[in-house]
């Protein structure tokens, strides 16, 4: 990450779904000292509040790199992309992906970067060779965010947590676990680009012994209710050994995103099988918080919604970019 040219021009492309450009979103929120603009291909749809500018002039505002800020079911490389990729490229900016899809697999892509000397970032691949999960309790603590599916939340979750934990005088870390994490925190393991056998032992790596009273605050991946990617989130789980849980729910999904025969069940049986699952490698895991994504509500709707679920579940309700999250810090540090 360190070697990544700053400042970015982030490319949406021609997307009309904002679930899809979460990168975008999540490095514009989180990192906005890193952005310059965004580029929007014909028929594009999503903004997220950047100038619009195309690769020369971002170049001439400062843009030193293209980000791919859209993360496509797959994790592939549109072909109708690589042109305005090759583009960019010309202009002078590396580019950064967080696909599963290498740059470099793209032969004008690459080619393109070879003749311009730019550079090809692939931050979903890690080098690193990551041991078989042991189940060996280690010290220091963990919270780990879970959800009751994709991309409603956990990672803003885990960045909040992780500013209100050091703000109340806690050593906390924040670990992330997928590209757009590690593109805001300058480190981490994508644990979907992990091969299977090993995804509880990069957990185990990325939040390994520390002192006593030290948080990792893990980012989640995926769900347990996923049909596609439940096998990631339970890697993570068994590998994190949460001492702590928080729940991240988008209270208007009333199924899983795509996969309409697939509803969502109510919290408490989410949570109920979450702790069954924690507490195999963990005999001490609770939930300590429930986060719900009320974008969508007005700020009266969304404060009567977070204090009706709190007292029905008995535990600090938050929205992570408008509630206080001094109580579930204080609930799991006690």
């Amino acid at each position: 990450m360190s070697a990544i040219r700053l400042p970015y021009l982030l490319f949406v492309g021609d997307e009309r779904n904002d679930s899809n450009a979460k990168t975008a979103f999540g490095v514009r929120q989180w990192r906005p000292e890193a952005c310059v603009a965004q580029w929007n291909l014909p028929g594009g749809t999503v903004d997220i509040g950047l100038p619009r500018m195309t690769p020369a002039e971002a170049v001439a505002q400062g843009a030193r790199s293209l980000l791919i800020g859209i993360a496509p079911v797959g994790g592939g490389i549109a072909p109708h992309w690589v042109a305005p990729i090759c583009e960019a490229i010309e202009a002078g900016l590396d580019v950064v992906s967080g696909m599963h899809m290498r740059l470099g697999s793209v032969e004008a892509i690459r080619d393109t970067a070879a003749r311009c000397g730019r550079t090809l970032h692939d931050v979903r691949h890690s080098e690193v060779r990551f041991p078989v999960g042991t189940g060996v309790r280690r010290s220091g603590k963990r919270l780990l965010t879970v959800g009751t599916d994709c991309a409603l939340g956990k990672k803003y979750t885990a960045l909040a947590l992780t500013r209100a934990f050091q703000a109340a005088g806690h050593a906390a870390t924040f670990r992330a676990t997928g590209q757009t994490g590690i593109l805001i925190s300058g480190a981490g393991v994508a644990i979907d680009a992990v091969v299977a056998d090993f995804i509880a032992g990069a957990a185990e790596w990325l939040s390994p012994a520390n002192a006593p009273d030290h948080w990792d605050i893990i980012e989640g991946q995926g769900s347990l209710l996923h049909p596609s990617y439940a096998g990631v989130s339970l890697g993570l789980l068994h590998g994190s050994q949460p001492d702590a849980m928080v729940l991240c729910h988008d209270p208007s999904r009333l199924h899983i995103e795509d996969h309409p025969g697939f509803p969502i069940p109510p919290l408490e049986e989410v949570m109920d099988l979450h702790l069954r699952h924690a507490r195999r490698v963990n005999p001490a895991s609770r939930f300590v918080g429930i986060a719900l994504n009320t974008s969508r509500l007005s700020p009266d709707a969304a404060a009567a919604l977070l204090e009706d679920t709190g007292r029905r579940h008995g535990l600090p309700a938050i929205d992570p970019l408008r509630s206080d999250l001094a109580p579930v810090v204080r609930l799991a540090t006690a």
